[in-house]
């Protein structure tokens, strides 16, 4: 394995260490003794030894024949080998990455502190981390970051036509190289080897960029050299198009670089979300290589989190997801194949509104409840309390894994939090930034206890985990309704509960009290002066579910499903709306509201006088829109449609899950290629629709005039206790139980 290594005074140093991991066969005793023949004949680069290891499921040890490869690039091509020896015999542990395999077994972490021993050769004699992965205010190495970009709208995918300069940045000093000069891939080597960065930070350098420069280097024979590798090529992985959830996503192709990072925003979920302190956090805690981590999901993460702690208990790692359904009904698979609970919301205005929400609800339930796919209904506690609605049965003897991962992970989150309040204002936001990695982390968790692929997966988990999650949220709204207060919204995991009068303490006991009942942590979200639930906007008198804002008793605002919301929208309309909502934020009740709506009006007159004059940048203008097939494979003229064949036209190489961004230019016009234009085709002699954009912007404003009306009283309506609900809180469930953490 070859380490790189940064001391505190920038002195960078390339080590080796000896590492031969291992992966494990499961078979018959006759089949593994042929594996093991014909592993010593094949390679001295492999070591056989027959031993034992815990099967998950199975809660036993079984024999299995441990494969250790002396040389870690071929390790995934040996387990191939073993599948082409005979495709009858199960491999463990056998396509994990190498990097998180070195890092588990030697105690390790990317970014870790270390003291390390080595002799003249760089070969490391001892290694020892002097840090942990569960810090909260730890010390990063002194990187040194170059950032890359193109000029411009750097949301605009250059690889639809947009020809700009390459702009570079290191310590604030920037340069600027075009073809004007010398050619961009001869300055950009030379910079990189002059300021020789540990991290290079791009927008579309993973699919415009870097590409680019290597052809044009390739072009003028010389060698791009991005890597401090000595020898070794840069890894560029291949674009594709996939389904997720039902959307059709198109991930980029990824440029890894050895012995230095690069991170590209516009291909890193993580790194767009929370910065780099986000990203740093997200490969401490899960020993993901940074490179990966920064580009893959956060899934990933918590798969490999999951995997590490199996690793360390001796439990062996499939290949893919082992544990089928549990055999059911169809009565039973109806009341098992449900979500989260939900109630619509009232629609309009309504004044002094708490929003309480349970703090990381499912993994909480996960961690409290231990709630894990190998402890839902296993043998050996027949007697254990059953979840409600299903029967299902929780381990009493064991901690889960997907149990103890997630309760490492909201302890630390607590902790940040704690910290976050009392720090300076960069610290603090630090703080912030990672505790929003390690969110993203817990809001994932759930999911992959049902997802198909999870190594750990099992169904009955994910049922389990929504049950508890509809009936925590029955109790707290029927303690609440028993207090006098009316429920105005509720989905999964918050309510929104109003009462005539009610204050803050009022709201804070009634909080307090839902978490004893339900033994989860349940926090005040905000009280909101007002908060105004909106209709679909193809028919307004029924509700939606995540479409609204509120406003805050600090004056803060909370928005969800506007325009302003949504990567879609020309920056025109985002940019109106958040200049209507503050200064409807200053209102109190109705009355107010509606003299803060007549000044929101003006702003809306001065937008829509700005258009029809031309006063408007038509990069405010663009709309970006996903497109779901190739562009040739469109039958209607949609304007995303007729875009994308533009663009196609054009010489762009399109595929599904891609963004295309164009300009309205005569929304009506029968000729449907003069509807739109794609922005990157754009000229200047183009004008843009204002009719359609005046609509839009009316439409946009919309949201803000729906509540002018007084809604007529409803009656308050109290459910009796639910019975069932009652009688499962009071059950050792609802407590913490005490597991064996060993």
């Amino acid at each position: 394995m070859t380490l790189w290594l940064i001391d505190r005074n920038q002195a960078r140093y390339r080590l080796t260490d000896d590492f031969a991991p291992a992966f494990f066969v499961s078979g018959s005793e006759e089949k593994l003794a042929r594996l093991q023949d014909a592993a010593r004949n094949q390679a001295t680069d492999l070591r056989t030894l027959m031993t034992e290891r815990t099967d998950l499921w199975l809660k036993a040890a079984r024999p299995v024949l441990q494969v250790s490869v002396h040389s870690p690039i071929d390790f995934v091509s040996w387990g191939r080998w073993v599948h082409r020896f005979d495709s009858r015999l199960q491999l463990y542990n056998s396509d994990l990455m190498v990097a998180s395999l070195y890092c588990w077994e030697k105690h390790l972490f990317p970014l870790a502190y270390v003291e390390v021993e080595a002799d003249k050769e760089g070969k490391i004699l001892a290694i020892e981390r002097r840090d942990s992965e569960w810090a909260l205010d730890y010390e990063m190495p002194p990187l040194k970051i170059m950032q890359i970009r193109l000029a411009g709208l750097s949301r605009i995918d250059p690889e639809h036509g947009r020809h700009a300069a390459l702009e570079i940045e290191v310590d604030g000093t920037c340069w600027e190289l075009d073809e004007s000069g010398e050619p961009p891939s001869v300055g950009f080597a030379r910079l990189v080897k002059r300021e020789d960065p540990d991290v290079i930070l791009s927008e579309w350098g993973d699919s415009t960029i870097l590409p680019l420069l290597s052809q044009q280097a390739e072009r003028l024979k010389f060698s791009l050299n991005l890597n401090r590798e000595p020898g070794v090529a840069v890894q560029r992985s291949k674009p594709r198009s996939y389904t997720s959830y039902g959307r059709i996503l198109f991930k980029a192709s990824a440029t890894t670089l050895f012995g230095r990072i690069h991170v590209d925003k516009q291909n890193s979920f993580i790194s767009e979300k929370c910065d780099f302190a986000g990203l740093w956090e997200l490969a401490r805690v899960t020993k993901l290589p940074i490179q990966y981590a920064a580009r893959t999901t956060t899934g990933t993460g918590i798969s490999y989190m999951q995997m590490e702690l199996a690793h360390r208990d001796g439990v062996l790692i499939p290949e893919q997801k082992a544990e089928p359904e549990d055999p059911k009904s169809p009565d039973e698979l109806l009341l098992a194949d449900r979500g989260g609970l939900v109630f619509v919301p009232k629609l309009g205005f309504t004044a002094n509104v708490a929003e309480l929400d349970f703090v990381s609800q499912f993994p909480s339930i996960m961690a409290r409840f231990n709630i894990s796919p190998e402890t839902v209904n296993c043998p050996c506690c027949p007697d254990a309390p059953r979840i409600p609605e299903l029967g299902y049965r929780i381990c009493q003897k064991r901690s889960g894994i997907t149990s103890r991962v997630v309760e490492r992970l909201i302890a630390k989150r607590t902790a940040l939090k704690k910290l976050q309040k009392t720090a300076e204002p960069l610290v603090a936001l630090r703080f912030k930034l990672q505790r929003d990695s390690l969110k993203w982390l817990l809001v994932c968790c759930f999911g992959y206890t049902g997802y198909k692929n999870a190594r750990f997966g099992k169904i009955e988990a994910h049922e389990a985990i929504n049950a508890v999650a509809r009936e925590t949220l029955l109790v707290a709204k029927e303690l609440a309704e028993s207090r006098g207060f009316e429920l105005v919204h509720a989905l999964v995991d918050s309510l929104y509960v109003w009462r005539e009068g009610a204050t803050r303490e009022e709201f804070e006991r009634l909080a307090t009290d839902i978490e004893e009942l339900t033994n989860l942590p349940l926090a005040i979200e905000s009280v909101y002066r007002y908060v105004v639930f909106l209709p679909s906007k193809q028919y307004a008198d029924v509700p939606v579910l995540n479409r609204f804002f509120a406003v805050g008793e600090d004056g803060e605002v909370k928005v969800r499903g506007l325009e302003c919301r949504r990567h879609d929208t020309p920056p025109l309309l985002s940019r109106m709306q958040h200049e209507v909502i503050p200064i409807l934020a200053e209102a109190h009740d109705r009355e107010s509201y509606l003299k803060k709506l007549e000044i929101a009006r003006m702003v809306l007159a001065d937008y829509e006088e700005r258009l029809a004059n031309g006063d408007v940048e038509i990069k405010d203008l663009v709309v970006s829109k996903r497109i779901t097939r190739e562009p040739r494979d469109y039958q209607k003229a949609g304007v995303t449609a007729i875009a994308a064949q533009q663009l196609f036209g054009s010489g762009v190489k399109l595929r599904p899950g891609q963004t295309v961004e164009y300009v309205y230019t005569d929304s009506e016009s029968a000729v449907s290629n003069d509807r739109v234009r794609a922005f990157a085709l754009w000229e200047g002699w183009h004008g843009y629709d204002r009719k359609k954009y005046k609509a839009m912007l009316r439409e946009a404003f919309q949201p803000f005039e729906l509540l002018i009306e007084e809604p007529a009283p409803q009656p308050m309506i109290v459910l009796r206790k639910f019975q069932r609900g009652e009688d499962w809180a009071s059950t050792p469930l609802f407590a913490a139980t005490a597991h064996d953490k060993s």
